[in-house]
């Protein structure tokens, strides 16, 4: 009976909480339009993430099942709907007491002691299943937002840095195609220029049609229309990672969803032993049996003659067939020891992409600090002395605009590698289960758990 108690205390709270999603609902539908007007001026990575909790369908599914798996508890719990049958005889049969033209049985099926509650904390873990999956299914949306979100902050990085180049390609042109007609160019030089404003151009087409696509994808995650605009991003400095892989190992092992899950899939078929073992012992019935009896057609008839018949009726199921029995305890044990393989894989999986992704940041962070103080001034440095070389007449035209190529280049590459951070920050987190960012809150979160 405790067993009891405390899984319909849980299935309660579980219930409360599921309730509060309602309001939540309710605003976003008089909030969107405030948001969606937001977006179209500066776009912050919160306002994005609050967007696609309140619209995005994905999350509405997640929520919706999770909310069938609450209402199953009901139905698992509850006794099984009694039954009523009637019969009427066309050609009534003869009794002592008259004949019996019709009769009826409500009988009630009662499970043995205990296997409703069983079957009950089956489900309690299927619905903390659920939720988890909700909890994944809300952070898989916010992990792809932010990598929608960093890519199309270097595509719009790129088309600045590609159309500031072209202007100084294109002035550096003019002045080539200047030399070359007074004698101080050779046509090489004056080709090298073209060639190079040529490839800029279609850089600058290629990143328009990148930009249209990843504002989609974008908007897909929105439910927004596909060619819904956004204003301008503000990027926000991602911070450090303050937690050493050993650490990020363990927090994954115990925040991520999926391997929260494979612990209450454990859990679970656990609970479907126990309610396997119970179902092989017998259900009881009851019931009540009436029959209609008529007067007797004889000459003395007896003093109750007429009298319909009233009866009680009990029942036992008999689990009769031992090999089904054994079977279905057989099976619950099966689906629990494949339920600690999956979770043993998904330990193992996860720490191999956690190592691989960390590596990835790490990388990332290193390409930022080398282009952002090192590659990037050395290559600005550079084509400012190639500038007054050619203009003293001590190196080609040629050198020149090799420099300003290096340059525009590593304006490139630092603005792919502070993408790839946030990026790779993004899916790192993703297979932790929270900030690796933060240490503040994960003690809080220590706390709150005590």
């Amino acid at each position: 009976m405790k067993i009891r108690k405390f899984s319909r205390r849980r299935l309660f709270m579980l219930i409360i909480a599921g309730l509060f999603f309602t309001p939540l609902v309710s605003v976003a539908e008089t909030n969107l339009n405030d948001l969606d007007a937001r977006l179209s001026g500066t776009v912050i990575l919160g306002d994005l993430v609050e967007y696609a909790y309140r619209n995005n369908p994905s999350i509405w599914e997640a929520r919706e099942a999770w909310r069938a798996t609450i209402e199953q508890y009901r139905l698992e719990t509850a006794y099984p709907d009694p039954e009523i049958m009637m019969t009427y005889f066309p050609d009534p049969l003869e009794t002592r007491l008259g004949p019996q033209d019709w009769n009826a049985n409500l009988t009630q099926k009662i499970p043995f002691p205990g296997k409703l509650s069983k079957a009950g904390e089956v489900v309690e873990a299927e619905a903390r299943i659920a939720k988890l999956n909700v909890d994944k299914t809300i952070r898989d949306i916010i992990v792809s937002i932010r990598e929608s979100f960093y890519e199309l902050s270097y595509i719009r990085q790129a088309q600045t840095a590609a159309d500031q180049n072209l202007k100084l390609l294109d002035h550096l042109r003019k002045i080539s195609e200047t030399a070359y007609a007074q004698d101080r160019n050779t046509l090489l030089d004056m080709v090298k220029a073209q060639s190079q404003s040529g490839q800029l151009r279609y850089d600058i087409l290629l990143l328009r049609d990148l930009e249209e696509t990843e504002m989609a994808q974008l908007n897909s995650l929105l439910n927004r229309q596909t060619d819904a605009p956004f204003g301008r991003l503000e990027v926000e400095i991602d911070q450090s990672v303050v937690f050493s892989l050993d650490e990020i190992y363990q927090l994954a092992e115990t925040h991520q969803e999926e391997i929260q899950m494979a612990k209450v899939q454990i859990e679970r078929s656990k609970r479907k032993i126990e309610l396997a073992k119970f179902q092989n012992l017998p259900d009881f019935k009851v019931g009540l049996f009436y029959a209609g009896i008529g007067n007797p057609d004889v000459a003395n008839p007896p003093p109750n003659a007429g009298d319909d018949a009233l009866g009680i009726q009990t029942g036992i199921t008999i689990p009769l067939w031992f090999g089904k029995n054994k079977s279905r305890v057989l099976k619950a044990k099966a689906e629990m020891k494949r339920a600690e393989a999956a979770k043993t894989a998904r330990v193992n999986e996860t720490s191999a992409k956690i190592r691989s992704f960390y590596f990835r940041l790490e990388n990332a962070r290193r390409l930022i600090e080398l282009y952002s103080k090192e590659l990037l001034p050395q290559a600005a440095k550079s084509m400012e002395i190639a500038e007054t070389w050619y203009q003293e007449g001590q190196s080609s035209f040629s050198d020149f605009i090799e420099t300003q190529s290096v340059w525009y280049n590593f304006q490139l590459a630092l603005a792919r590698a502070k993408a790839d951070y946030g990026k790779n920050l993004a899916r790192l987190e993703r297979l932790v289960g929270k900030s690796i960012t933060i240490r503040q809150a994960d003690h809080g979160m220590k706390k709150e758990g005590k």
